[in-house]
């Protein structure tokens, strides 16, 4: 297996985690079997991204859209195994979060989730806002489109309030009014599952993003499959539209 190390690796890496419930309907078993095999494949996918020295990982966990349109039972799951997860964070001083110093941030309509998760989730953040070796951004309840609309709202607040003049507005304004502010746009965005789409992830960051699909499903994934597409960022000429 070859697994040698890139040559260049991105410093921040987008992923796209597509096809736990397609894994799981070929194995004859039922979507939540499919999530836990997912979340699994996440905690490897971590240990990849420091082996190759990746600083930063944003992985799209919950759109806007699977929220509101998958089916009460698959997202009541999904909450409570985000909260079990995250629960295993805030109480274990030996999870490998930090152990290996990562910082958690997330990103998302997080005022959608449920109380007693979004809690979990500010504890998970004071836990871990003092590490810095290493980011791992989870976008829950998230959408491109609106994080989009709402840095409008909050720079035409700004504006309202006399606090800046709309000829100031710039690329600088709308990058820090994003929830993403902080970081430095993704350098690759991989998409598991053989879909060939950005599903309103991160559309304003991903501008010049390097863009990656694997057919394989996101449970399924291995390091080999993983290290190739890093390769290939790594080979390409990045010209940042010049």
């Amino acid at each position: 297996m070859d697994t040698t190390l890139p040559l260049k690796v991105p410093f921040h890496i987008a992923i796209i985690p597509d096809g736990n419930r397609r894994f799981a309907r070929r194995l004859l078993e039922q979507p939540s079997k499919g999530h836990e095999w997912g979340v699994g494949k996440m905690k490897e996918l971590f240990d990849w991204c420091r082996e190759l020295g990746i600083k930063v990982a944003t992985l799209y966990v919950l759109s806007l859209e699977n929220l509101k349109n998958r089916s009460k039972e698959e997202v009541d799951f999904l909450l409570w195994l985000a909260k079990k997860e995250l629960g295993d964070i805030a109480k274990d001083k030996s999870h490998f979060v930090h152990k290996d110093r990562i910082r958690m941030q997330f990103i998302g309509n997080l005022q959608l989730l449920p109380a007693d998760l979004r809690e979990t989730i500010e504890l998970v953040k004071k836990r871990t806002e003092k590490y810095s070796d290493f980011f791992i951004n989870m976008a829950v309840a998230y959408g491109g489109r609106q994080e989009i609309v709402e840095a409008c709202k909050r720079i035409g607040q700004k504006v309202a309030k006399g606090l800046l003049q709309p000829e100031g507005i710039d690329e600088t304004v709308v990058k820090e009014s994003l929830q993403t502010n902080g970081f430095p746009y993704p350098d690759l965005v991989l998409r598991t599952g053989g879909e060939k789409r950005l599903s309103n992830f991160l559309l304003y960051q991903n501008a010049y993003a390097e863009l990656v699909f694997v057919d394989t499903l996101w449970p399924e994934l291995s390091k080999k499959e993983f290290f190739s597409a890093v390769r290939e960022f790594g080979e390409r000429e990045r010209r940042f539209g010049k």
